[in-house]
């Protein structure tokens, strides 16, 4: 457990941020980031790169997980095959948590790409995979003049947004963003672009989903093949949910765009499938 502790120490100096793996931690996870112009970057095969967030995997949570981020002019790159990028956001892979999990960000003039196969960019967002959540999930996020890109082969940019992917949640999830002069980007193939979204993808939850999201000036686009984009949106795809789906969508002068073969692009709307 000393070692354990010393990584994540070293962890929070690097990049004001929190992983645990393989842990058991019954109390709370809690993580507050300022980061200012700061690079974070990870490349190669199998790579994370982490500015001012909270990693949890392969570990058993009980008690509250709490990510706070304030991120201006920084920018987060994770690059080549299966990296994940994740800037103000809290992600959950392969755990079980019993209480709440909270994400709130403040990202300015910042920058998030995960480019090459199987990569993932995070911002201001909760990422919750091949797991068990039971409590509430919430994300709150504010982003301006932010670039989000998840470029290649079946990628994912997850701007302001709650992405839950394999899981079971009982318990409310609840996304509240505020997106302001933002580009959000997927493209090649098979990739996903989510800002200010709550996307539900094979995954079973009891409880309700709310999306509340306030987009001005931004731009959403998924191109190539099989992609897909979403913008203020609520995006459910082979899952079992019961309870209520609530979306609130303000967007003004934004633009989403989904195009190439078998794309679909989603704006202030609850899609079903």
């Amino acid at each position: 457990m000393k070692g354990k502790m010393i990584l994540v120490l070293a962890a929070l100096l690097v990049s004001s941020s929190m992983a645990f793996a393989a842990s058991d931690v019954k109390g709370t996870v809690s993580n507050k980031a300022d980061v200012a112009g700061t690079t974070n970057v990870a490349m190669g095969i199998a790579n994370e790169a982490r500015v001012g967030s909270v990693g949890i995997e392969d570990s058993k949570v009980k008690g509250t997980v709490s990510n706070q981020a304030n991120i201006k002019g920084s920018t987060n790159v994770a690059m080549g095959i299966a990296n994940t990028a994740n800037m103000g956001s809290v992600n959950i892979e392969k755990s079980n948590v019993k209480g709440t999990v909270s994400n709130k960000a403040d990202i300015k003039g910042s920058t998030n790409v995960a480019m090459g196969i199987a990569n993932k960019a995070n911002m201001g967002s909760v990422d919750i995979e091949n797991s068990n959540v039971k409590g509430t999930v919430s994300n709150q996020a504010n982003i301006k003049g932010s670039t989000n890109v998840a470029m290649g082969i079946a990628n994912k940019a997850n701007m302001g947004s709650v992405n839950i992917e394999n899981s079971n949640v009982k318990g409310t999830v609840s996304n509240k963003a505020d997106i302001k002069g933002s580009t959000n980007v997927a493209m090649g193939i098979a990739n996903k672009a989510n800002m200010g979204s709550v996307d539900i993808e094979k995954s079973n939850v009891k409880g309700t989903v709310s999306n509340k999201a306030d987009i001005k000036g931004s731009t959403n686009v998924a191109m190539g093949i099989a992609n897909t984009a979403n913008m203020g949106s609520v995006n459910i795809e082979n899952s079992n949910v019961k309870g209520t789906v609530t979306n609130q969508a303000n967007v003004k002068g934004a633009t989403n765009v989904a195009m190439g073969i078998g794309n679909t692009a989603d704006m202030a709307s609850v899609d079903i499938k």
